[in-house]
């Protein structure tokens, strides 16, 4: 009699060990449920045109601003340049856009703040590449021109600096 009632318990057991376990996981939020990276995978798309032709072999990072750059702009350029200087001996291999969309000039002390930073104007058909409100995000170019990824409009830059580390090492290319 007493064995019968352990083998009960035990298919007991083992019939509610799944639904016990499984309940468990989704209270702790437990399995594959969160993407690897921090910035949107954008479907790629190929740029090409002067700005972008120059840059070919190099991971690049593209914000579009006005020139009169205000404060969100300012930071955003500094997450582009801290997020290039964090990559240590591998920030060779990325180089920074900044996209002027109206025709006024930039202040020299930002320029001297963002030494290394390539300036251009955009025309409306380079602005169109990009997907959404261009001037909210960050976005990166692979080094065959493709347009792949984009980060939100105020980018926690130590997970921005993460997913840039898993591009180059895991990137043969650029």
């Amino acid at each position: 009699m007493k064995l019968l009632r352990n083998q009960l318990l035990l298919v007991a057991a083992v019939c509610l060990a799944p639904i016990v376990l499984g309940t468990l996981a989704y209270i702790f939020h437990w399995g594959p449920g969160h993407a690897g990276n921090y910035g949107e995978l954008i479907a790629p798309r190929t740029l090409s045109g002067p700005p972008l032709d120059a840059l070919r072999g190099k991971w690049t990072l593209v914000g579009f601003d006005a020139a009169t750059c205000d404060a969100y702009c300012e930071k955003k350029l500094y997450i582009m340049r801290q997020a290039r200087r964090a990559q240590g001996k591998n920030m060779e291999r990325i180089e920074r856009l900044w996209v002027l969309t109206d025709a006024s000039a930039p202040r020299p002390e930002l320029l001297a703040a963002i030494e290394g930073t390539r300036v251009l104007r955009a025309s409306p058909a380079f602005m169109q590449n990009f997907p959404g409100n261009p001037q909210d995000h960050i976005y990166v170019v692979d080094p065959l021109g493709n347009l792949m990824m984009r980060f939100p409009r105020d980018p926690d830059p130590s997970r921005f600096i993460k997913d840039l580390e898993r591009l180059l090492k895991y990137s043969g290319i650029g």
